[in-house]
């Protein structure tokens, strides 16, 4: 019964935890661009290839309501996935993962538990 019960606690934790997916686009070719409009921000992504085996990724991120854009650029090696938030635009997560020659990116709302806010 007690395993039963802690079980279904680590499953539903893990449900909690996990962000919803809200948008995804992919960029399978160098120069190709993809977008994403969902939340407070727009984000246009594309890659170049540079030396090794890394594609540079860059993103630009542009307020709905207007303000300045904020660029993010990254280097990815074929599996590589990273995920964060903007500043000042916390309630988004932005995941940005390689397979190949292929570049995901998807906006989720934000769920992961966080060690700066502690429950009431």
């Amino acid at each position: 019964m007690i395993r039963r019960t802690l079980g279904a606690s680590l499953l539903a934790s893990l449900l909690v935890a996990t962000p919803a997916l809200a948008e995804e686009t992919h960029v399978g070719r160098p120069i190709e661009a993809g977008s994403l409009d969902e939340g407070r921000l727009d984000m246009v992504v594309y890659y170049a290839p540079v030396e090794g085996d890394l594609l540079e990724v860059t993103a630009t991120f542009a307020p709905k309501g207007g303000g300045d854009p904020q660029r993010v650029v990254m280097g990815l090696a074929d599996r590589d996935s990273v995920a964060f938030s903007m500043p000042g635009y916390r309630g988004s997560l932005y995941t940005f993962s390689r397979s190949g020659e292929k570049v995901t990116v998807s906006t989720a709302a934000d769920t992961h538990p966080r060690a700066d806010v502690l429950p009431d």
